[in-house]
């Protein structure tokens, strides 16, 4: 058999980077494929079922919906976008090599951060984290894809706006006035690509898993169980990274309030044999040293 692989992808800048790229593996594997653009949800007719299903994920649900439809074969994602559990039918073929895990801040100038300023972001883990390191600063709204966003800040008279450096760096979009945030607790999976494809297609499932890296798909996998059993459906402000030394996996993660106030962190430094369920023992912790009171708290808060 030998069929083309039709690769789902949307139309943003990062989107068609990351899908080309896949592409690029695959076709340089022999492997023949087509990009096919999926149109946005609002154009979709999403019936009921589907949700029921398990699609959650805002910036996945689009390819999912044409995937279970068979109008792709295989999609791929910004892993650190992806609900950790996955629709029925929809399975993990492969996780490439991890490009940059930091967050950075994109800045006019940084002398607000000695005073008060206002910083721009979606995300409600950069945002409890930027408040517990600066509590007087202001935090406002910022959605869109990477482009629209850095123009958005350009703007406003905000004082800066945090990305995954990643993406920026993905799209040749990384200005000069930016500074890493290495105190900032990454989203689980961040900086990864994970590519997804149907359970029922051996042939796609083949293919892809030639793109898999190991130390990036354990890392990873350590890092969405611990999302999955902290959050339980429910989105919170959680970071969670972890890395591969030799032999030895460590592990940081934390839950924080809303506002920034409250943080419950744990480390881990342990033989990579022993890293199956790290991240669910993880959890636990956390949960068992104050974060299952922080978790109804943010429940009732959203």
């Amino acid at each position: 058999m030998n069929k083309t692989i039709r690769i789902g992808t949307r139309d943003s800048e990062l989107a068609l980077w990351q899908a080309k790229t896949v592409q690029g593996h695959l076709e340089a594997l022999g492997y023949t494929t087509t990009l096919v653009p999926v149109k946005s949800t609002g154009d979709l007719i999403l019936d009921k079922p589907l949700y029921e299903l398990g699609i959650t994920g805002i910036f996945t649900k689009t390819l999912d919906v044409a995937m279970l439809g068979g109008q792709i074969d295989i999609a791929v994602h910004s892993m650190k976008d992806v609900p950790t559990a996955l629709p029925k039918g929809i399975v993990q073929a492969a996780v490439l090599p991890r490009a940059n895990t930091q967050d950075l801040l994109v800045h006019k100038g940084l002398d607000f951060l000695e005073s008060t300023g206002t910083i721009a972001t979606g995300s409600l883990r950069r945002k409890a984290q930027w408040l517990h390191r600066y509590p007087n600063h202001e935090i406002v709204d910022l959605r869109g894809n990477v482009n629209t966003r850095m123009q958005k800040l350009q703007d406003n008279t905000w004082n800066g706006a945090i990305f995954a450096a990643a993406g920026l760096e993905r799209i040749h979009l990384k200005p000069d006035n930016y500074i890493d945030l290495d105190w900032m607790i990454p989203a689980p999976a961040q900086g990864a690509m994970l590519v997804v494809a149907m359970e029922n297609d051996p042939y796609c499932l083949e293919a892809v898993a030639n793109l898999n890296h190991t130390p990036t798909a354990i890392c990873t996998q350590v890092e969405r169980e611990f999302l999955r059993d902290l959050e339980g459906g429910c989105t919170a402000p959680i970071g969670a990274i972890a890395t591969i030394e030799e032999d030895t996996l460590h592990f940081e993660g934390a839950l924080f309030a809303l506002d920034g106030t409250q943080k419950i962190g744990v480390q881990k430094n342990l033989d990579l044999q022993y890293a199956k369920g790290l991240g669910k023992r993880c959890a636990k912790e956390v949960l068992a040293q104050g974060g299952e009171k922080l978790m109804n708290d943010i429940k009732a808060a959203l």
